[in-house]
Formats: structure tokens, C-alpha cells, sequence
């Protein structure tokens, strides 16, 4: 018997094994697939020594999370940081171009350079205070309200139909627009711009890294640690019922709140029971992954040093794009995430060639393949993209719920977000990593602070635990 069983070693399901192995109790993690990762995971998609990322692939909060601080991730493995966090390219030569030095980004902005500066300046100086609300349970007291507020006012600047009083150039409007478009939903919206309003402080002051090797290093990482302090990692190991953890003394699960009802047969009743049944799934996305014979050949030379690109054109066309796809709809001209991670770790692909990883929005259990999408909204920007195509692979939305069944419908972030899922992931409750059930912790991302690789739902339910299950503080983490 061991004190700790854990399901699942994607990031949190190990963040959660790291804090109890070093709390020094025996723990054991159990991993369906034949490798852990989970979110973090790399493989040769199509071609050998050709790596590619099959879910996550580029990491702000790999540096900026409370987790991986305390875990000092980035004295265990390498991260490239490019000098251009983002960017989003527009039609006839033009973008918008999020640089880590804001400096470089106003000036860059032109007419809108201030507004910018004034909207996001303020929240990069308060990225710590921001990051320890925003990355917990929103329902309870900020230790530093000032920050808390200064971020929701912000929030509502960019959350609500008044946001174009901000910004007068489509540069700017789109720039913004593209991180906040990252949760598949509806724009304007308050989760969206909260979301998206976090991850584009960070481009300021931790930059918007890239992991050397691929996103298997951060679980890697993770997995070595649980090993150095004598937790045991088990894949190929599908756990279907608590009862086959029933021995340890806590349980903690990454999964999502469906897998979690399936494997308690029956034993959630009441309120908590219909909790878990009224939490929702949101749409989905379609990956692309991309081998090339040579870079994109980018229209504006600033995209060619970006780690990652939002394509999708104006501000108002991304807004039509994600409402066609909360209609049910696959847009023809959909907003694209693109990352380019060959360009700053040659270790992705050998002899000048590169990888490429995209995906788009789409509605949830789509089974269509959009790489024609994809790859003509590319060439919208990069004029000969086709010809420096040598592969592509698809993973449809019903293929991501295949590969993990945390995605429910393609749903990567393990539930919707939206205000009420914001408060009620997946039920409302000041502990929602507790569980009815003595001993039995939920640690996956549909519990707060929501998706991301973040370490943090992982790391908030295994301090409870701790507390609660066995009377132990906090162990230090760092190496």
C-alpha cells in the first residue's frame, strides 16, 4: 500500500506527486498511455528526429506560475525566449507585434502606441500579485485587493461590446483581440479578455518561452523529481474504478469531472452529484502539425522572430469566426493559433527543416479535418507557404478526446470557460479539489485556476490534502 495514489501524469497530476513525494509520503502515479505528459507531451508525429508537441507547446506560465517558481523549472531544463512574445499578421504587409520590451511594442503601435502601454503597463507591474489571484480560486479575498482591481477594471475595459473606445488601428485591435480569442468562445467577453489579459503581461516580463526539446521537458522534469523522492511512476496503467485505489490514504485525480462520476459508480449523491452533471464542455480545436523544407516565408519580417502568431485578420473577423463556431459552424476563414518553435530549438528538426504547430477553433466532437483551412490562412499571410510544405498530420477534435479523455468533445481546456465555470469548477464550493468522498481529491484543470500548464490545480489540491489527509505543511520544492 502507498499513502498517495494519483491518476493521471499529465502537468498537474505530477505537480500534485512532486509536492506529496516531498512531503516525504509514498505516492504512486498511474498513467493510461504508454508515456507520460499528457498536456505536455512531444513525439515524431510523422518523420523521425522531427519533434513536435501534441497539445501545448509554448509556456509563459512554465516561468511565471507559483508552482514552477517554487519548483524553479527553469534551472532544470532549457527555455527559449524569443523577442517577440506574439504577433498578428494583417493583410497588405501590415501587424501587430508584441515584443518583450513594451518600448519597442508602443513604438511599433504608432497612434495606439499609449493606449497599449497604458492597458497593459500597469498589469506587468503587478505580475505577481496578478498571477497569485488569478492563478487560484477567484472566490475568496486577493491578498493584494489593489492589484485585483486594477486587473478586473482591465477586464472590463476589453470584456465588454464598448472595447473599441480603446484602440483606433486594426494593428492594435487585432493584437489584442488574438490572445483574448485563445479559450474558444464568443468576443467580447470578460473570461476571454481576463484570459487573454494575463497571458499578454507575461509577454512583457517572462516573455512567452519555448521549451528546448519540446514540452515533454516539462514533464519530464516533474517525473524525475517524483522519482528522486521515492514516488513510482506506472504507465499503461487505466485505473476504471476507485476501487483500485481504495488502499492509499488520498487520492487525487487528473481527470475530468465525467471520468470522475464514471469511476465512482454510483457512489455521488445529492447536490454534489448534480453539481458535477450541470458542469459543461466547451467547443474544441483542430490541430495541424506541419513539417517544412524551410521557414514560413512570412510577409512582415517581424512574424519570422514571433514564437507565436494569431492569424484570422481584423478584430471583426475573428469575432464572426469564433460565433460561427459557437453556432455549431466550421468557419472558412478561422482564427489559427501558430506556433514556430523550430526557429528558436534546433533540436525539433534536422537539416534546415522545420516543424510547425497550429491548431484552430471548431465546434465541440468535430470530426473535420481543416487542414486546407489552416494552411490557406497561413498562405493569406506567407505568401508560398504550399511550397515549403513537405507533411502534415490532423488530430480532430474527436481525435483529442481519443488522446486524452480529459477533452471532452476536443474540449482542451477540460470544461467551458465561462463566468459561471469560473466560479463553479466544477462546483461551487471555497475547496472545489475536495470531494465528497473521504480522501478523494479532484486536480485536473477543470478545477481552478482552469487550463494551462501551470502546475497550479495539481498544486492547490495537494495542499489541501496535505492539511487535510495527513497534517503536513507544504514541503520546500525548489532544488
Amino acid at each position: 500500500m502507498v499513502d498517495v495514489e494519483i491518476v493521471g501524469a499529465g502537468p498537474n497530476g505530477l505537480a500534485a506527486a512532486v509536492v506529496m513525494a516531498r512531503a516525504g509520503l509514498s505516492v504512486r502515479v498511474h498513467e493510461a498511455a504508454a508515456t507520460i505528459g499528457g498536456g505536455s507531451r512531444s513525439l515524431d508525429l510523422m518523420e523521425r528526429d522531427h519533434l513536435h508537441d501534441v497539445c501545448s507547446a509554448v509556456h509563459p506560465m512554465a516561468l511565471a506560475s507559483p508552482f514552477f517558481r517554487a519548483f524553479e523549472l527553469s534551472r532544470r531544463i532549457g527555455f527559449a525566449v524569443p523577442d517577440v512574445s506574439f504577433a498578428h499578421p494583417l493583410d497588405g504587409g501590415r501587424a501587430g507585434v508584441a515584443h518583450r520590451s513594451m518600448e519597442r511594442t508602443v513604438a511599433g503601435l504608432g497612434v495606439d502606441g499609449e493606449a497599449y502601454r497604458r492597458l497593459v503597463q500597469p498589469l506587468s507591474d503587478r505580475e505577481q500579485a496578478i498571477l497569485a489571484f488569478t492563478l487560484n480560486h477567484v472566490v475568496r479575498i486577493p491578498k493584494k485587493p489593489g492589484a485585483a482591481l486594477r486587473f478586473a477594471l482591465s477586464v472590463l475595459d476589453q470584456g465588454l461590446p464598448t472595447w473599441n473606445r480603446r484602440f483606433r488601428t486594426d494593428e492594435a485591435k487585432a493584437l489584442v483581440t488574438g490572445v483574448m480569442a485563445h479559450p474558444v468562445g464568443t468576443l467580447p467577453s470578460l473570461t476571454g479578455a481576463g484570459a487573454g489579459l494575463v497571458l499578454n503581461l507575461l509577454a512583457h516580463t517572462v516573455g512567452w518561452p519555448i521549451p528546448v526539446g519540446g514540452s515533454q521537458a516539462i514533464a519530464d522534469a516533474l517525473a524525475l523529481d517524483v522519482t528522486r523522492h521515492g514516488g513510482e511512476l506506472v504507465t499503461g496503467s487505466r485505473i476504471g474504478t476507485l476501487a483500485e485505489v481504495s488502499g492509499a490514504r488520498a487520492v487525487l485525480l487528473d481527470v475530468a469531472p465525467t471520468t470522475f462520476q464514471a469511476m465512482a459508480r454510483g457512489r455521488l449523491t445529492g447536490p454534489y452529484r448534480r453539481a458535477l452533471e450541470a458542469f459543461t464542455y466547451g467547443n474544441a480545436a483542430c490541430k495541424v502539425d506541419f513539417i517544412l523544407s524551410g521557414p514560413v516565408p512570412w510577409t512582415h519580417p517581424d512574424l519570422r522572430r514571433a514564437g507565436t502568431a494569431h492569424l484570422g485578420g481584423t478584430r471583426e473577423e475573428i469575432v464572426a469566426g469564433e460565433k460561427q463556431v459557437n453556432q455549431g459552424v466550421h468557419p472558412d476563414s478561422p482564427y489559427v493559433l501558430l506556433s514556430q518553435p523550430s526557429s528558436f530549438d534546433p533540436t525539433r528538426s534536422p537539416g534546415g527543416r522545420h516543424t510547425l504547430w497550429t491548431y484552430c477553433h471548431v465546434p465541440h466532437g468535430s470530426t473535420r479535418d481543416m487542414a486546407e483551412a489552416v494552411t490557406s490562412q497561413i498562405e493569406r499571410f506567407a505568401p508560398g507557404f504550399r511550397d515549403v510544405i513537405v507533411r502534415t498530420h490532423t488530430t480532430t477534435a474527436s481525435d483529442l478526446e481519443a488522446y486524452n479523455a480529459n477533452y471532452v468533445g476536443g474540449d482542451f481546456s477540460s470544461g467551458a470557460v465561462n463566468l459561471r465555470q469560473i466560479v463553479a469548477r466544477p462546483v461551487p464550493s471555497i475547496r472545489p479539489w475536495a470531494t465528497p468522498l473521504q480522501g478523494v481529491y479532484l486536480c485536473s484543470q477543470s478545477t481552478p485556476p482552469g487550463p494551462g500548464v501551470h502546475g497550479m490545480a495539481g498544486f492547490n489540491a495537494a495542499k489541501l490534502a496535505l492539511r487535510r489527509e495527513f497534517g503536513l505543511p507544504v514541503p520546500d520544492l525548489g532544488l
